[in-house]
């Protein structure tokens, strides 16, 4: 008995003292993992063991570190400079530009243009028929590739452009896309002659545990074609009707396609994988910036895992506090940190019209709780809240008086602030932002509006649930 209680205290006291020597993590963080490991302590500890730090391990920094220092050397001419936020840039919007550059390095270049897709299906066909006419290069790195119609078609575009000449890199997360990583379709890509690479992978899964945490992802969808072309946005290559999930179909996602110097800073971030993922060096890759007449600026913000901790929220913050007159988030996961909340609620007491449309029913029970106990915080602000009823609503966009607009494939969730590798492009551009606006408003047209009474008269116990959850949601 002696013996068990010894090991009890042990184990709460080991991991007490763990847990407040990282100076990383929030106060709330902290109180998270305090309540589950004293209530639950011998799973409390395993679970810490397993998802607690958020560190690929000391390799893994290095390495990263090494693949930015050489890009910066020898590629920083198509980063963009500092300099041009002030040219560029609306004075009103300069300090957010400013805080995406200082993420990974990346700065506005002008020349840019893009057009907004219809549809998953019109995704799928304007990026095949880019891959067909591709002459040179096509790089393509999907967090989720299925291998359902989208999948497939994509694969063999691929397949068909590497057959006649074409470099083909494709690219997979090692959890996202194990189905096809482990199926006949990718090993058809690699006889091909489509060079193929998988982002973190769990082909050593005890190393993995041991030293890193298993759901630290590539989170990233990028689409490269000649260095003229590149796809931002929230889809993965997979069905609207993703199977795998069906009860939540349709996902709903948002895409733009774009032209211009942009393209050559998504290709850097994507070949910043590619390098971290094989030998290929990126003495390799063949880079060029083709500004189009009368473009946009724009730039591109990575982040993950090996970046510095909080630059996910503290952007959205930037730019939330930027917002003068009219502000439209969408995301499909909503937990957000204290920090993204407070700047929130701020922005409609000082009289923006903040709309936040996020999906009735979520494939995750963890986050639509937590994201429902923020609820009553938000509307008492002033904000507006929309719930999709048209399917899994998966766009990740965020416009500004109708003059900004933030796309890509990070969530306002903890997953993407810390876990995961992420990719986004921040622009100006009246003409683009408008047509990202009008595909939100059809979002609030096939949402419900959520007002402050009816949450006052949500029961007692779904309040609670919900306010448990989200306060354990940085262990979830």
């Amino acid at each position: 008995m002696t013996t068990i209680l010894v090991f009890h205290l042990l184990i709460i006291i080991g991991f007490t003292v763990r847990i407040l020597l990282r100076d990383d993590l929030s106060p709330p963080a902290r109180l998270a993992w305090f309540v589950v490991l004293n209530v639950l302590p011998y799973v409390g500890s395993v679970v810490y063991f397993l998802f607690g730090e958020i560190d690929l391990g000391h390799r893994a920094n290095k390495r990263h570190q090494r693949v930015f220092d050489e890009i910066r050397a020898k590629a920083g001419v198509y980063m963009g400079e500092t300099e041009n936020t002030d040219k560029l840039i609306d004075p009103l919007y300069r300090s957010a530009f400013r805080y995406t550059g200082s993420i990974n390095g990346f700065h506005p270049v002008d020349g840019n243009a893009a057009t907004l897709m219809a549809d998953g299906a019109s995704t799928n066909k304007h990026l095949v028929e880019d891959i067909d006419a591709a002459t040179a290069y096509v790089h393509v790195l999907y967090y989720i590739w299925n291998k359902d119609h989208t999948g497939t078609a994509i694969a063999e575009a691929l397949m068909r452009a590497a057959k006649r000449g074409v470099v083909c890199r494709a690219m997979a997360d090692g959890l996202g896309s194990r189905a096809l990583i482990k199926s006949g379709l990718w090993k058809q890509m690699q006889d091909a002659g489509v060079k193929l690479a998988v982002a973190l992978p769990l082909n050593n899964l005890l190393r993995t545990v041991l030293t890193s945490r298993i759901d630290l992802r590539n989170h990233r969808k990028i689409a490269v074609i000649d260095g003229r072309i590149t796809y931002c946005g929230s889809r993965n290559s997979a069905d609207p009707e993703f199977l795998v999930k069906a009860k939540y179909a349709p996902w709903v996602d948002i895409m733009l396609r774009f032209e211009g110097p942009i393209v050559a800073q998504n290709e850097l971030l994507f070949i910043s994988d590619w390098m971290q993922a094989s030998d290929e060096p990126l003495d390799a890759f063949e880079l060029q910036a083709n500004p189009v007449s009368g473009g946009f600026p724009a730039q591109v913000m990575g982040d993950g895992p090996t970046e510095r901790r909080g630059a996910t929220p503290q952007l959205f913050s930037n730019l939330i506090a930027c917002a003068q007159h009219k502000l439209t988030l969408t995301t499909p996961y909503f937990v957000p940190d204290a920090t993204v909340l407070e700047a929130l609620c701020s922005a409609a007491h000082r009289g923006v019209q903040v709309t936040l449309i996020f999906p009735k029913l979520n494939d995750s029970w963890v986050v639509a709780a937590a994201s429902r106990s923020y609820y009553r915080k938000l509307l008492t602000a002033g904000c507006e809240i929309h719930e999709f009823v048209g399917g899994l609503l998966h766009a990740k966009t965020l416009t500004i008086d109708e003059k900004i607009t933030l796309i890509g494939s990070t969530n306002l969730d903890l997953r993407s602030f810390d876990l995961n590798y992420e990719n986004n492009i921040l622009l100006q551009d009246v003409a683009t932002t408008k047509a990202v606006c009008v595909r939100q408003e059809s979002y609030v047209s096939q949402s419900h509006a959520v007002g402050l009474e009816q949450v006052l008269r949500w029961p007692r116990h779904k309040r609670i649930w919900n306010n448990v959850i989200a306060t354990i949601g940085p262990v979830l």
